[in-house]
This record gives C-alpha cells, sequence and structure tokens, in this order.
C-alpha cells in the first residue's frame, strides 16, 4: 500500500523530468468507566482521496459489520515536485494525486456531513493524513537521486472548518506556502522579460558600402528578442504560485521542525493528532537507464515519537512490524516520562486498519479495531475520547471472531474504588490490585496469553482460554509510589491496552 503509491509519485516525477461474520457491536458501559464503548475502525480512506469507496459505501460496509464509527484519514495533499538545480522552484516538475485538496476542503467537510446524515447508525468523523515534509538528496546527474520520507505521516483528526485543514503546514497545502524575500528567487525570469524588452527596443546601426556610395543600415533583434520573452513566460508559468515552501524540499538537516509543526498547528485550532505507523517500511530502487537508479524510501522513524510533544497518540497495531510496544521498549519509555513529570500528555495506542480498498493486501474494515469509551456519541466526543487515551486497540485479522477486553481496571483490594483506562487511580496505603477480563465475540473458549505490565516491567503473566478472569494484586509496589498499568493479549487475535496510571497519596475523598 505506501510502497505502491510512493512508486508511483517517484515514476511520474521522474520521467516527467527526463522525459468471516461481523463482530458484536459492544455498547454497554466498561466496568470503572464513564461512557459508551464504540467499536472504532481508524485511519479509513474513501475516493475523496487514495480509497475506492465512496463515504455511503464505507457507512453500509461498517453497519453490516457492526462498526460503530469511521475515522476518516484522507490525504490532505498529494503534491510532490521535483525541481532542477539550482532553480528548484521554477525548472520542476510538479505531480499531483487524488487528495483532499484536489478534491476541495470544504467540499470533503460538507461531504461527510452530508454522508452523516444519510447514515445516522455510524459515526462518521473527518480527518487528514499529512506527511508534513518530504526532501531529495543526491542529483540525476550524480545517478543518487534519492526521495526521502513521503510516508512520514501525521492523522490529525477533530478539526471542524475547512480554514483549520487549510492552515496545515504539508507540502502541496496553502498552510505550506509563504510568501517574502525568498519568493524573488521564483521571480527571476522576470528579469529575462525585462531584457527581452529592451532587446526588442535595441537598434544597432551599421555601415554598409554599396557601389562608391556608403549607407547606413538599422538591425533589429526582435526575433530573439521574441524568443526569449516567450521562454520568460513559459519559466514564469512553471513558478506559479511563486510562493516559497515553508521547508526547503532540498534540506536534509531539518530533523523533526516540520513534524513539530504540524502538531503545533493542528493542536492549537483544536486537532488531535496521531503518529501514523511509525515502524512501517517504505523502501523501493528504481533504474533509469543510463541516469542510475532513484531510491524512493521512508525509514522507520519511533525515535520521532521521542522528539517531539503535543500528539495524542500513535498506531500500534498495524499490519506490518512492531517493536515499540514490547514491555520496556519506546513506549513505555515514553510513557515513564510523563509519569516523571518530563512530558505533559500521555500518548495513547491506537489500531490503525490503514483502509483504501477491500481485500487489499487482505486487509478488510474490521481486521483492526479500537474500542473507545465515549462520554458523547458525537465526532467531538470520540475525538476527545482518543485524546484522553480512554480505548483499547484490538487486531482479529483473518478470523470470523474477535477477542475483546471486556475488564481492565486498577481496583482497592475490597473493590471499593476501581479506575479504567483514561481514569487515575488514587491508592490508598494498601496494595493495588489489576483486575482484567477477556472474552471472544463467538463465545467461544479461545487459547490467550495475558500479560500485565507496570512502568515498563512484566508484573505478571498467565495463559488461559476465554473466558479469561484474573485478578493480580501488586504487592511488590513500594508504599508511596505512582505507576503505571497496561495490559497486553496474545493469542487468535491481539489486544494493547492503553495506561492506568496510580498517583500516590491517599484516595480522594
Amino acid at each position: 500500500m505506501v510502497t505502491q503509491l510512493s512508486l508511483h509519485i517517484a515514476v511520474l516525477l521522474i520521467v516527467g523530468m527526463v522525459g468471516g461474520g461481523p463482530p458484536d457491536s459492544l455498547s454497554a458501559e466498561p466496568p470503572g468507566s464513564s461512557g459508551t464503548a464504540l467499536t472504532v475502525a481508524f485511519h479509513v480512506h474513501s475516493d475523496v482521496s487514495t480509497g475506492t469507496l465512496s463515504l455511503d459505501q464505507i457507512a453500509e460496509l461498517a453497519e453490516r459489520l457492526g462498526i460503530d464509527a469511521v475515522v476518516f484519514s484522507e490525504n490532505l495533499a498529494l503534491r510532490y515536485e521535483y525541481g532542477l538545480f539550482p532553480f528548484h522552484g521554477v525548472i520542476r516538475r510538479t505531480v499531483t494525486l487524488p487528495s483532499v485538496v484536489a478534491y476541495g476542503i470544504g467540499r470533503y467537510v460538507a461531504a461527510i456531513a452530508e454522508a452523516q446524515a444519510r447514515h445516522p447508525g455510524v459515526l462518521l468523523v473527518p480527518g487528514v493524513e499529512a506527511a508534513p515534509h518530504y526532501y531529495w538528496t543526491g542529483s540525476l546527474p550524480g545517478r543518487n537521486l534519492t526521495m526521502h520520507n513521503a510516508q512520514k505521516n501525521l492523522l490529525v483528526i477533530g478539526l471542524t472548518r475547512p480554514d483549520d485543514y487549510a492552515a496545515l503546514p504539508v507540502p502541496g497545502n496553502a498552510g505550506f506556502a509563504r510568501y517574502g524575500w525568498a519568493t524573488l528567487g521564483n521571480l527571476w525570469p522576470v528579469a529575462l522579460l525585462v531584457y527581452a524588452g529592451w532587446l526588442w527596443r535595441l537598434k544597432a546601426h551599421r555601415e554598409v558600402k554599396v557601389g562608391v556610395a556608403v549607407v547606413r543600415v538599422a538591425r533589429r533583434f526582435r526575433v530573439p528578442a521574441g524568443l526569449l520573452a516567450a521562454s520568460a513566460v513559459v519559466l514564469l508559468l512553471l513558478a506559479w504560485p511563486y510562493a516559497s515552501p515553508l521547508f526547503s524540499l532540498y534540506d536534509d538537516q531539518l530533523r523533526e521542525r516540520p513534524y513539530q509543526a504540524l502538531i503545533d498547528t493542528a493542536v492549537q485550532r483544536g486537532g488531535a493528532v496521531i503518529w501514523s505507523m511509525p515502524e512501517a517500511v517504505d523502501f523501493n530502487v528504481l533504474s533509469y537507464g543510463p541516469l542510475g537508479s532513484v531510491t524512493v524510501k521512508t525509514d522507520p522513524y519511533p525515535v520521532s515519537l521521542l522528539q517531539t510533544t503535543g500528539y495524542a497518540g500513535f498506531g500500534g497495531i498495524y499490519q506490518d512490524t512492531r517493536t515499540i510496544t514490547e514491555p520496556g521498549a519506546l513506549w513505555d519509555q515514553l510513557l515513564l516520562q510523563y509519569l516523571g513529570g518530563l512530558r505533559a500528555d500521555v500518548p495513547s495506542v491506537v489500531g490503525e486498519i490503514a483502509y483504501h480498498r477491500p481485500g487489499q493486501a487482505g486487509i478488510e474494515l474490521n481486521q483492526v479495531l479500537n474500542i473507545v469509551t465515549v462520554r458523547e456519541r458525537t465526532a467531538a466526543g470520540l475525538v476527545d475520547a482518543i485524546r484522553a487515551g480512554r480505548l483499547y486497540a484490538l487486531s482479529q485479522a483473518g478470523r470470523p471472531f474477535g477477542l475483546r477486553l471486556d475488564t481492565f481496571q486498577v481496583e482497592t483490594q475490597d473493590g471499593a474504588r476501581a479506575a479504567a483506562v483514561g481514569q487515575p487511580f488514587a491508592r490508598s496505603a494498601e496494595a493495588p490490585a489489576v483486575r482484567v477480563a477477556v472474552t471472544a465475540t463467538d463465545r467461544g473458549a479461545h487459547p490467550v496469553q495475558v500479560t500485565i505490565i507496570r512502568s515498563g516491567q512484566v508484573l505478571a503473566r498467565m495463559a488461559g482460554a476465554t473466558p479469561f478472569h484474573w485478578r493480580v494484586v501488586d504487592a511488590a509496589l513500594p508504599a508511596g509510589q505512582g505507576a503505571y498499568y497496561r495490559v497486553e493479549v496474545h493469542g487468535e487475535g491481539e489486544i494493547l491496552s492503553n495506561p492506568i496510571f496510580v498517583k500516590p497519596g491517599p484516595p480522594a475523598q
């Protein structure tokens, strides 16, 4: 999926330059929580951008599969360019693929609202997928041209106005364009036009001997002046819209600056941002004969989660390589930073289906889901729940049933007080207990292995079969110490919960 898009982009740019039944829909109020659980498909594309199904078809498919909500992640702007040095902004090849910008931002927002009115049974949430920066290194003459990070994506949800989407600093979007002194670099063909005007008016004289007489002959330069003027006009048309990019497409030293800029802009406008598939691999080498090869790659970028702030979460379950959610790995490093007061926001795990069309790479709409606890069944309520981490992610790829985390809570030993995901638990002097229950949507017995992780370390692990019930008292947690707990479930499917944080001290009155 990612590789196909990158290949398509590279081929167009370079060639142009050089010539099975449905799962149960959960609606009961989870223990220890306040709200309703919705089954949510997250990161879905329609024919607004790179998908093949219409918004209505996706809504109808979700209804058949028992999915309560669909969060769309349409490609915001798929506009890619490659320019020849030193005139990158003028002598360039540009390729535009289907996207929200090409479709019309206002039209997209309206289309979601209209589809929602036609399908009130499924909550439809608008969102976009965006790569805030890609860049080129090498050159065609050097036979080492490389396109980097075209698939290093962020997902933005929760924006409601077309102006909010337009403001996002993404190549091909209005928010990425800047006008200033740097713009003059794209207007240098004006100098050619001025020179052509001077050449058009130029009249040179020379004396020619005709017989015994000397004749003074005027010479005009209007043919070369006209050719030069035409060339200048063509170059000015190619340079349109003359704006300079917020971040150079030929600067390989920007690191996370473009990504932090997008996060900050989206959050300031009321949105929530998710890092998409941080360990997905995209690498291809394309051969162009005597021109050499062109490399198209996006390296895995889990370190970006450490180097940026303000985002709400990241894709932790998707159909590709994943290691950062393992006990003690990068996700736990981030959670420990929050626990220690070094990070302001909890980075939550989200399941990404990255759905484009039925059956693509074996992906169906219900194979990766999220169970999200909402306080109100609206788009804003769902975004708020995702931002707060009131969810767990699951995979049930290729199976006619799915595992469900019916209970995950931290409680007092007598069960008088409990907290679920997204809720802090204020511990008393006694050790807290962790309660877990796992079932299957077909109500059958299926093998599972459940792991309880406390502050990055495996606290306990047990194998069993659904329906699975387990309660662990964490007697080893030192008195007065804060912690967090999260749960992994593996078996005929996979579940990743978000954490429950335990605050030290006496219980809240």
